[in-house]
C-alpha cells in the first residue's frame, strides 16, 4: 500500500494512490499546466466539477506568501544578504519551482477533498480494472 506522504508528494491520485495526476514530470517545463482527465490507473474524475481547483488558488497563495516571506528573511536577516539580492533569489527559486507549486497545490487540494479507498487500490495492483487511457487537459 502506498503511503499517503509518497502520493502526495509525488502527486499522485488520492483515490488509489498509484496513478500521476499530471502527464509531464513538474521540471520538465514541458505542458506545465497539463493534467489528466482521470487517473490512469483507477479512473477518478480528476475534474468533478467546473472550478474545481479554485480552491487550490487559496492553497498555492498562502503558501507561497509564507515561504517568499521566510526566503527573503533568511537571506537577508540570518545570511546578511542585501534586500535586492534576497529578491533577485527569490524570483530565481520562484521561477524554478513555480511548475512544481502550481502541481503541488492542485494535489493538496485534492487529497483534501478526496478519500483514500484501498479497495480501490488493491484493485489496482492486482490488474482488476480496465481503464482507457486518459486525455491530458489544461481546463481548470
Amino acid at each position: 500500500m502506498p503511503s499517503f506522504f509518497s502520493s502526495f508528494f509525488g502527486l499522485k491520485c488520492p483515490t488509489c494512490r498509484r496513478g500521476d495526476l499530471f502527464p509531464t514530470s513538474s521540471f520538465s517545463f514541458d505542458k506545465p499546466f497539463m493534467q489528466w482527465e482521470h487517473c490512469p490507473k483507477c479512473g477518478r474524475d480528476f475534474f468533478p466539477e467546473p472550478g474545481f481547483y479554485y480552491g487550490a488558488m487559496f492553497i498555492s497563495y498562502i503558501g507561497s506568501a509564507f515561504f517568499c516571506l521566510g526566503f527573503v528573511m533568511l537571506l537577508h536577516w540570518v545570511l546578511d544578504w542585501s534586500l535586492g539580492g534576497a529578491f533577485a533569489a527569490l524570483l530565481a527559486v520562484g521561477g524554478l519551482l513555480f511548475v512544481w507549486w502550481f502541481r503541488f497545490s492542485r494535489c493538496a487540494y485534492f487529497h483534501l477533498v478526496a478519500k483514500y479507498d484501498p479497495k480501490v487500490s488493491q484493485a489496482v495492483e492486482n490488474g482488476e480494472l480496465n481503464v482507457p487511457a486518459p486525455e491530458a487537459t489544461s481546463k481548470n
